[in-house]
């Protein structure tokens, strides 16, 4: 062989090291992107309404006024016929959601105020949703209301795994849409021109462009945006070109007169309001253009179909600040309204629209509620669940895969406040006990939901043995809480 021989083979050689070199890099590379985040994995974005029942939207079955973005968006994913919150009431319902645990197991299981500014932390060993999508490789942020730990204590959302977040720290502040200040992570951030009252700047536009500018700048990489709306919560009140829009449509007006102090304004009280119709059609109208909004977002940036959106509610609606549910039919069929354990309390839509995942214009019956979020989404992004969490995923769901998908047992609720309130759903069978904290033997009501949804016929006598097993659920469903202990007098009714 000659000397040029050799060499050709010596580099020869050479070459195809460097390519195996190179080759192995590659799939290096491949494994650290899928580690700390690759483009493939989902984005995910969960937007929650604050009190907005099961009837608010149109694609629900509301008939004073539409919502064409929502219902737009049900067009293109699945609706849950049959999704219920955390709770009743708003701290609770979020705790649910982002622990994965119902409400006899969750940390914080009531509305417990902190003064001057804040609400229960949500303590620090406490794994959230937020946390498990960090673990995955995704940047987190949330926007909107938070209500589960006063501004920096350890249930701060900066503290619970969001890498962003900018809204309103305290639930209670958060009843008004014209505040002198919100959070952007650990900074308060003044809202010059709402001084002294003033109405000038609407709090939810400007968390809105947050949030916007929030999926601007993660395009690039998986990101988990956690988007807690305020609407249509507490007072009712809307920019003028919205309430324009709906002045004269909806009469007799309801009046709402608010006599608070300016001390209690500035601590959460309601404005007041003399279109009240008005102002709450103006505020579903508002949420319905930032929904809108956010799926354009994402069809510019060319990541829609990538992109997971979902839209629920924390409770069923309310009926304060002037809100009047009767006159929209918020809550549908359903009987109750806020801080109640019948359906209307805590049935909420759910949409999930997952380009080329879920089915189009389809329909889901399956029996979910919030605490079953959080292993629905460790499944999607391929991280281990807690064992002690309440949840089942719904992935098999909206999949279109039903013969896998697990069914609970039961679901159950209990509520701290008007008495002391319980309630399992088993199948179609629905227990509700109330005043428990007076008599821990109240009488259960008992409802045949695939017969009678607005629970009118109480079925209890007819049914001892389904009563009997209600009762024992009830038993066995929670542990004790040295927080919140289930008593009448260790919570403030505020939310």
């Amino acid at each position: 062989m000659t000397k040029i021989s050799t060499s050709i083979l010596i580099l020869l050689f050479s070459i195809v090291l460097m390519s195996c070199n190179s080759s192995n890099n590659k799939t290096q590379d491949s494994v650290a992107s899928n580690v700390e985040g690759s483009t493939s994995k989902p984005n995910i974005i969960y937007i929650l309404a604050d009190d907005l029942g099961y009837g608010d939207l149109s694609c629900y079955g509301q008939e004073k006024f539409s919502t064409p973005n929502i219902d737009k968006l049900a067009s293109k994913g699945m609706m849950f016929t049959q999704h219920y919150s955390g709770s009743t009431v708003c701290a609770p319902s979020r705790s649910a959601l982002l622990t994965g645990m119902h409400t006899g197991h969750t940390v914080v299981r009531g509305n417990k105020e902190i003064q001057p500014e804040g609400q229960y932390p949500i303590p620090d060993d406490t794994y959230t949703l937020a946390e498990v999508m960090k673990k995955a490789g995704y940047t987190t942020g949330a926007f909107g209301k938070w209500g589960l730990g006063f501004p920096g204590s350890e249930g701060d959302p900066v503290n619970q795994g969001f890498d962003t977040f900018f809204g309103y720290n305290c639930q209670r502040l958060g009843h008004k849409y014209y505040p002198d200040h919100l959070w952007s992570n650990r900074d308060s951030i003044v809202l010059e021109g709402n001084e002294n009252f003033a109405n000038k700047i609407y709090a939810p536009s400007v968390i809105h462009e947050k949030t916007i500018q929030f999926i601007e700048d993660n395009k690039d990489k998986p990101f988990f945006a956690y988007v807690a709306s305020i609407i249509p919560h507490a007072e009712l009140a809307a920019p003028e070109e919205l309430m324009a829009k709906y002045r004269g449509k909806f009469l007799p007006e309801k009046v709402f007169t608010d006599n608070s102090t300016p001390a209690e304004l500035r601590n959460g009280a309601y404005q007041s309001q003399n279109e009240s119709h008005a102002a709450f059609a103006a505020m579903i109208d508002l949420l319905d253009q930032q929904v809108g909004e956010i799926m354009t977002k994402v069809e510019e940036l060319g990541i829609a179909d990538n992109t997971i959106i979902i839209f629920t509610s924390d409770n069923g609606p309310h009926k304060e600040g002037g809100a009047d549910p009767n006159y929209f039919n918020s809550n549908g069929v359903f009987k109750g309204t806020k801080r109640d354990l019948y359906e209307g309390g805590i049935r909420v839509p759910m949409i999930v629209k997952w380009p080329g995942k879920v089915k189009e214009n389809s329909t889901s019956n399956h029996i979910s509620a919030f605490w079953d979020v959080f292993p629905t989404f460790s499944d999607i992004i391929g991280v281990d669940k807690p064992n002690n969490i309440d949840g089942i995923s719904f992935l098999p769901e909206i999949l279109g895969n039903t013969e896998a998908q697990k069914e609970h047992e039961y679901l159950y609720w209990e509520f701290h406040e008007k008495g002391g309130r319980q309630a399992v759903r088993m199948g179609d069978w629905k227990a509700v006990k109330y005043q428990v904290l007076k008599n821990p033997n109240a009488p259960i009501q008992l409802y045949d939901l695939s017969k009678d949804p607005s629970e009118k016929n109480n079925v209890a006598a007819q049914n001892p043995e389904i009563v009997s097993k209600m009762e024992t659920i009830i038993k066995e469903a929670r542990t004790p809480s040295d927080v919140f202990t289930f008593s009448q007098t260790t919570f403030l009714n505020v939310d």
